[in-house]
């Protein structure tokens, strides 16, 4: 359905303290350097209800005023300035917030949503982080519901990054003070800056002509997939089972690759894209706390002779996760430049024009505990985006079966969107 939303105010909030002169410059990581220049963003979806007086919209915004100036107070770079992809001017500039009333109930949104109708939900456009490293947007429903747009620019965090700031607002509002957790800014004496020529983004973006699906697996077909994985597979995938987002990687790149095979490039070749979380992996793996883009992607060049070639693509995908290993992030923090090391040694990686695809997965991630004092939210979202070949895995409400953002071009989409084994394979 088509959203009819009016901005009603717009205003900018400021920490609750003044951030500390020593305190002021913040120095770009290495990994923010790189990082592309979009919003990780969320749309948090709270049910109205009366025992708390949700209904009361004004309680509710100064309640969230208070709460997100406190929390910038500890998040000091968030409510800065972005210089020339080398630094944050931490001069508490304050971040936009505004309020919205949604024109439909929340429960119409609920039943059938559309990812380009929820792009309205967020304060500015998705792709457009320049200077501003963080808006709100607090939209209302006429049954009361409510719906929190948060965007964070990519330049300073990633999506862990995103639920620490998220999570500890949502503590702070809630009055919760034994659970705040507090950022932990390392990543610049992690990775280094560097002032360096940026190669082409992993992310293909192209603002035209990109359609946005939303495909839901329950918990029971992806074991069905899983298992026809391990079944098909090498024999290394017979005896460790794949992940959850291992098959469902492997099964979507199926699917695209069955439904555009006749206009692939011939002058072309794909490669898949998998962003990696870098904490982990350190000889001393960090807290999740630690504030910054502390991940790498790996990269695998899949096969593309036949749909076949599939069958083996777990281990492949498996395979280039495990060489970011610790030793990787020792030459990723003395600079070496690594984003094409994954791939040295493969013959196709300089043959034609490359194409990423890329995945990325939210799963298993804190999605839903923000709870400001009137319970989780009911529903989390995603929305459009302008990078073609892009997959975000997101866990269900129920925390069972997953969703699958898809972003294609519209030419893809029609043929990827009416595939019968896909169709077969999801809930709607």
């Amino acid at each position: 359905m088509k959203l009819e939303v009016e901005v009603i105010s717009k205003e900018i909030i400021r920490p609750s303290s003044p951030t500390p002169h020593q305190l002021c410059h913040y120095q770009l990581c290495s990994l923010d350097q790189l990082a592309p220049p979009v919003y990780n963003h969320l749309v948090l979806f709270y049910k109205n209800k009366s025992d708390i007086q949700i209904d009361n919209i004004k309680n509710v915004l100064d309640h969230l005023r208070l709460s997100v100036s406190k929390a910038l107070t500890y998040f000091y770079p968030l409510a800065g300035r972005i210089k020339d992809n080398l630094f944050i001017d931490c001069n508490d500039e304050g971040i936009p917030f505004k309020e919205a009333h949604v024109k439909c109930r929340l429960a119409d949104i609920l039943q059938s949503p559309v990812p380009k109708e929820l792009n309205k939900l967020f304060p500015f456009a998705l792709d457009s982080a320049a200077e501003l490293p963080m808006g709100i947007q607090f939209n209302t429903f006429d049954c009361g519901g409510i719906g929190i747009g948060l965007c964070i620019s990519h330049k300073i965090g990633d999506a862990l990054s995103y639920f620490t700031f998220l999570n500890t607002w949502a503590d702070i509002g809630r009055g919760d003070d034994q659970k705040i957790v507090l950022p932990e800014f390392v990543s610049t004496k992690l990775f280094p800056p560097r002032i360096l020529s940026l190669p082409e983004p992993v992310v293909d973006t192209n603002k035209k002509n990109i359609e946005t699906k939303r495909f839901v697996f329950s918990a029971s077909k992806i074991e069905e997939i899983r298992a026809k994985y391990a079944e098909s597979g090498s024999l290394e995938n017979q005896k460790r089972r794949s992940s959850r987002i291992e098959a469902l990687s492997a099964f979507i790149w199926s699917r695209f690759i069955a439904s555009t095979k006749e206009r692939s490039s011939p002058d072309g070749f794909y490669t898949i894209v998998h962003t990696v979380n870098l904490r982990t992996r350190f000889e001393l793996p960090l807290s999740d706390q630690s504030f910054g883009n502390i991940y790498h992607v790996a990269i695998t060049v899949p096969s593309m002779d036949s749909e076949k070639d599939c069958d083996n693509l777990v281990s492949q995908m498996r395979d280039s996760i495990r060489k970011i290993d610790k030793v990787f992030v020792e030459k990723l923090q003395v600079g070496e430049d690594l984003f094409d090391s994954t791939n040295e040694g493969d013959e196709n990686f300089n043959k034609g024009e490359k194409i990423p695809f890329v995945f990325t997965s939210l799963c298993k991630f804190p999605l839903y505990e923000a709870d400001f004092g009137w319970g989780k939210p009911i529903w989390i979202s995603s929305a459009t985006l302008s990078s073609k070949n892009l997959v975000v895995f997101m866990d269900t409400a129920s925390g069972d079966g997953i969703e699958a953002w898809i972003n294609l071009t519209e030419e893809d989409m029609a043929a990827f969107g009416i595939d019968d084994e896909l169709l077969a394979s999801f809930n709607n």
